[in-house]
């Protein structure tokens, strides 16, 4: 019985993608730069699935263009990172949910942009509404007295609800197409076999958050403008990472005083959600910097061109969203706090509600790769995937 991602005629993309890996599964001299090539060595043809899955295993290094013997100028013209991260924005499109919703990655700056106009008027109009006017300073920096508590969070939560949900269905979706061919060699773990996926989902976890495969292949790091490695990709994509954690923890620190412990904010300079946050929009501030400025110089053969607007607009809102936050905890006593606290509000309503349509659509994705990566690794090696 065939596959259903084998019923579908391929694009030129992926066509293209299942040309190279023939190619390199006979040459196998990057076997061991990451994990797109071992995992590759299983197949002996490559279905569309099994395309999907190995682009979003690749981190888009770019090690491999260089050490190719058979890249451009050569006549195979073999370019994985460029091939791959094509078919990667084809993947974030096609399972996107709802399915209409897709169209929005290729017209993501226009997407941000729209979004962040809405977010900027919804929190205007809210801001005039309950008190009339931006230029005051609520007692001691109080953003409760601009807005209530209640609408922010039926608002925010809303919002979030549905990115996550929207993520999940779009992820879950990919993962349907990889796992029937995992199936087909291995059954699906039976009630009560559960911890059989502690192991792999433990090693996925630590390729993610050590970036593993942005290393190079030889630990050097990754090229950038030309074949010299670099490990600055590696350190902004962590400061960006781990930015992000920061901030989401003192998000949740701050809910557990408020609902747990009845502590109402604003909370002082030096309280943890304070200190988190702070730390969070640092590194919010650094890494996205480091990322565009390194993506302003990365040579064109090393990715999509058609997909930098879109990269750089997650860049652009990350970096707003934590300049906002950092210029508000900064003059929130002040009377620009009405005012900044609108902008910070509508900018983060923006990065929200472009989660699922956007950038961010990578970190779900590659980390279900990873996943299957390491359930695939688990079989034994007489097996072969990728054909029936």
């Amino acid at each position: 019985m065939p596959r259903l991602t084998e019923l579908v005629e391929l694009t030129r993309q992926e066509t293209e993608v299942g040309r190279i890996m023939q190619i390199c599964n006979a040459c196998r001299y990057c076997e061991g730069f990451c994990g797109v090539f071992p995992a590759m060595t299983r197949r002996i043809e490559f279905a569309r699935g099994d395309i999907h899955f190995l682009a979003n295993l690749c981190h888009n290094c770019g090690a491999c263009l260089h050490a190719c013997q058979y890249a451009p100028p050569h006549e195979f013209a073999v370019n994985v990172p460029q091939a791959m991260a094509q078919v990667r924005g084809q993947t974030y499109e096609q399972y996107a949910w709802p399915a209409g919703f897709g169209t929005l990655y290729r017209r993501n700056g226009m997407t941000v942009a729209v979004a962040l106009a809405a977010g900027f008027a919804l929190f205007l109009a809210l801001a005039v509404w309950q008190g009339g006017s931006l230029w005051r300073a609520p007692n001691g920096g109080n953003f409760y007295a601009v807005f209530a508590h209640g609408w922010l969070v039926a608002l925010f939560g809303a919002v979030f609800g549905w990115a996550v949900l929207a993520l999940a269905i779009g992820v879950s979706r990919f993962w349907s197409d990889s796992w029937r061919q995992l199936s087909a060699a291995s059954p699906r773990p039976q009630p009560g076999e559960s911890q059989a996926l502690l192991g792999p989902a433990g090693e996925a976890a630590g390729h993610a958050l050590a970036l593993t495969y942005l290393d190079g292949g030889q630990g050097d790091g990754c090229p950038e403008a030309d074949d010299r490695p670099t490990r600055w990709r590696r350190r902004w994509h962590h400061a960006t990472f781990w930015g992000f954690m920061l901030c989401f923890a003192s998000t949740s620190v701050a809910t557990l005083y408020h609902y747990a412990f009845g502590w109402i904010a604003p909370y002082p300079l030096t309280s943890l959600p304070v200190l988190l946050g702070t730390a969070g929009g640092i590194g919010l501030v650094v890494g996205p910097i480091g990322l565009a400025w390194l993506s302003w110089g990365r040579h064109p053969a090393h990715g999509d061109a058609a997909q930098r607007p879109m990269d750089r607009a997650f860049l652009l809102l990350l970096l707003l969203v934590s300049l906002t936050g950092l210029a508000l905890m900064a003059w929130r006593e002040t009377a620009a706090m009405t005012s900044l606290l609108v902008i910070h509000l509508g900018t983060v309503m923006a990065l929200f509600a472009t989660l699922p349509y956007g950038k961010f659509a990578h970190a779900p994705f590659r980390l279900a790769a990873l996943l299957k990566h390491a359930l695939e690794r688990r079989l034994p090696d007489r097996l072969r995937l990728g054909s029936d």
